[in-house]
């Protein structure tokens, strides 16, 4: 495995403890690669209104974007999960936005790891080309 994603699992599992998951306790860190070598992180957030929570991936990817950071390497998720930790549904279309062939490096606190390209993750993105 790449030393840079060992390095991403890292910040992912760092990222993870700063969670605020009140209501399901269930705490994911995430970690982005941009293509110029810099590392944004997120945590999940929760909130009393459950629909306005939002996913540690898209902190981090929101985070590089809010920086001027729009093309990445790649991106770890962790929780502590039995396997390792997948996106959701919505990080995934996020995640896709910025390229199918973006790694993704799942985690879990047990040392299991899975990568997958996005695009094996959400075939058949919604994307770009389909607003033209």
């Amino acid at each position: 495995m790449k030393k840079e994603y060992m390095k991403l699992i890292k910040g992912a599992e760092k990222a993870r403890k700063k969670a605020y998951t009140p209501y399901s306790k269930f705490k994911v860190g995430a970690a982005i690669l941009t293509v110029d070598g810099k590392i944004f992180t997120g945590c999940n957030i929760e909130n009393a209104s459950f629909g306005l929570a939002v996913c540690a991936e898209r902190v981090a990817i929101f985070k590089a974007i809010s920086e001027g950071s729009t093309k990445f390497e790649a991106i770890a998720v962790i929780g502590d999960t039995d396997k390792p930790c997948s996106p959701c549904g919505a990080c995934r279309q996020v995640i896709s936005e910025f390229g199918e062939d973006i790694p993704l490096i799942m985690a879990n606190l047990k040392g299991d790891i899975k990568i997958k390209k996005i695009k094996k993750l959400l075939p058949e993105a919604f994307g770009k080309n389909d607003l033209l």
